[in-house]
């Protein structure tokens, strides 16, 4: 392996959901920040749910065998209102992490909070403002949509941007 093979780290980060899960694959190369793919994985209502989360599962094991990323990232469990909705989510996120660990693959997870924080700054940042700082550092021509996309990609950039400082504060602690 050369020196900038070893430079290169590739995420996929994806916004867990069971109607809409949204991935982004983003690489470090060198210190920059580059978006390689990114999309939505769409079922579609009234398919059984076991059906739905099959076809979230190979859609996420097809990005993992084309991009072969170091890593998945994934927004945590966010619980608002409808617990319902919540139960879907965990799903969709257990067959992402299910995927993942057929590949070998570790996962990471991060609050949107955490997210927000990493990508603009401040955990209580609007969606469109995550959406033009995701363009801004990725160096795309428009923003990324719809939102669950831009989301994805935010979430593997929180991640490429974390991981470092995460591991290295691991290291630290253990040290006696």
């Amino acid at each position: 392996m050369t020196g900038a093979e070893s430079q290169i780290v590739i995420v996929l980060g994806i916004d867990p959901g069971l109607a809409n899960t949204g991935y982004g694959v983003v690489a470090r190369r060198d210190g920059r920040l580059v978006a390689l793919d990114g999309g939505v994985i769409q079922t579609r209502a009234g398919v059984a749910q076991e059906r739905r989360l099959t076809d979230i599962h190979a859609a996420v094991d097809a990005l993992l065998l084309e991009h072969e990323p170091d890593a998945v990232a994934l927004e945590q469990l966010y619980f608002g209102q409808n617990v319902r909705t919540a139960f879907a989510v965990g799903q969709a996120r257990g067959v992402v992490m299910l995927a993942a660990g057929q590949h070998g693959v570790p996962c990471a997870s991060y609050t949107p909070q955490q997210v927000k924080g990493a990508v603009c700054g401040s955990g209580r940042a609007e969606k469109d403002q995550v959406a033009r700082m995701v363009k801004a550092l990725l160096g795309l021509v428009e923003e990324p949509r719809p939102d669950h996309v831009s989301d994805a990609l935010a979430v593997a950039v929180c991640h490429v941007n974390c991981a470092p400082l995460n591991t290295a504060t691991m290291l630290a602690r253990a040290i006696p």
